[in-house]
């Protein structure tokens, strides 16, 4: 059993929208706080947003700030990355992974989903 996996990419336009989602399973997702980052082809992957285990605290890059909102549903075992105003440079694998509040390395990531945005 994978314990995260992402869905939602694809390809879109510049100024178009995306939303993602990371699916959890084979631990206690509320237990966990989650993030999502992701990794463009020939460089290292970059953190873009992370949300508390409540969903009331978030944080975001920069470089996404004002654009992506990160959300969970606990009942669901999920969290998301709704994505707007795409650009070219947004193209990258998207990933989730989580950390343990009482750690600061994040310990399982999923295999990513793949965005596209061009004209």
């Amino acid at each position: 059993e994978v314990p995260l996996v992402e869905s939602g990419g694809g390809w879109v336009q510049p100024g178009g929208s995306l939303r993602l989602s990371c699916t959890a399973s084979g631990f206690t997702f509320s237990h966990y706080h989650m993030n999502w980052l992701r990794q463009a082809p020939g460089k290292g992957p970059e953190w873009l947003a992370g949300i508390n285990t409540g969903g009331d605290r978030t944080i975001y890059a920069h470089s996404v700030k004002g654009r992506f909102t990160i959300s969970r549903d606990n009942g669901n075992n999920t969290a998301y990355l709704q994505m707007t105003r795409l650009k070219p440079e947004d193209t990258a694998l998207y990933f989730c992974a989580r950390r343990d509040p009482n750690y600061s390395d994040y310990d399982v990531r999923g295999q990513g989903t793949q965005v596209t945005v061009s004209a």
